[in-house]
């Protein structure tokens, strides 16, 4: 934290008095940074324990912005480690807001922000990849099934690698029979990929405390293009989450075959951050296995 807080000081050219740890990720932290007088500024910092995440992410944020309707945050800069050992940073703007998981004021309410925030996610969707598909540092001119078949095995392969990853045998056979049933799970998909925020939970958005209006979107994945329905997995952490789903689809509907798809993108996601961080969420994983089993036969 303090060698965060002398780079920071002279990179912005003032002296911080602290910075303070918002939120934190098995990849990421965010930080609160505060001037002299120990007034917080108008900005954030966000620490990345991956080389290269911060600069993709920066990118990221610029193509959303360009590319849609709804606010996200400004970046100011990104800090990187060439010569000497370090986190890189993106320093963005601070937002005011409270995140769309506090209920709003009345259902009423929360009807005109689950529209708000259908016809922002539209208006990247509406954005068609050109037959590319991937994340930002890895796009490829692709199919999405052929293309997901490749994350999956090589997540597959990396998993194979480590002897203590605290997943069982029963996960295991699990993860295997989905490898097994890909082409019947993506039997028939035709959906073109589009640009797609990459992280779209509740709390990757910010509403107006008072009014219950959409404010701006925040905190975005690094996958760049792929299909609708990868954008929309992870709204089932919640019965908010499952709400604002059902009203997307009812506007936008995607294949029937999401049904089990989401499963199988939750799994596989779960295996992405036991990967790459060395931690997952158990709970997740439980719920999307025991979703997804009745498809696998």
């Amino acid at each position: 934290m303090e060698q965060l807080r002398a780079e920071l000081s002279h990179l912005l050219g003032e002296r911080l008095s602290r910075v303070e740890c918002v939120s934190e990720k098995p990849d990421s932290a965010l930080w609160a940074l505060y001037d002299s007088q120990g007034n917080p500024l108008p900005l954030l910092a966000r620490s990345f324990s991956t080389p290269g995440l911060a600069r993709q992410l920066a990118y990221k944020v610029s193509m959303l912005s360009r590319g849609g309707t709804v606010r996200m945050p400004v970046v100011y800069g990104v800090l990187t480690h060439e010569e000497h050992p370090g986190p890189d940073v993106l320093l963005i703007e601070r937002l005011r807001g409270v995140s769309v998981e506090a209920p709003a004021r009345t259902p009423e309410r929360w009807e005109q922000l689950k529209d708000q925030i259908a016809e922002a996610l539209l208006s990247w969707h509406r954005h068609d990849s050109g037959g590319r598909v991937g994340q930002v540092d890895s796009t490829q001119e692709n199919i999405w099934p052929h293309w997901y078949r490749q994350r999956v095995e090589v997540l597959w392969g990396t998993l194979n690698l480590y002897q203590n990853t605290g997943l069982t045998m029963q996960d295991k056979r699990i993860l295997f029979r989905t490898r097994e049933c890909l082409p019947a799970l993506f039997d028939g998909f035709n959906d073109n990929c589009v640009l797609i925020h990459g992280n779209f939970t509740l709390r990757s958005m910010l509403k107006d405390a008072r009014s219950d209006q959409l404010l701006a979107m925040v905190d975005p994945g690094i996958m760049l293009w792929a299909p609708r329905e990868f954008e929309l997995f992870r709204l089932a952490d919640s019965e908010l989450a499952e709400g604002l789903l059902w009203h997307y689809l009812r506007r936008a509907p995607v294949a029937e075959a999401f049904i089990w798809r989401r499963w199988l993108y939750m799994l596989w996601d779960e295996v992405s951050q036991l990967v790459n961080t060395g931690r997952f969420n158990r709970a997740s994983f439980d719920l999307a296995a025991k979703s997804l089993l009745p498809w696998l036969s």
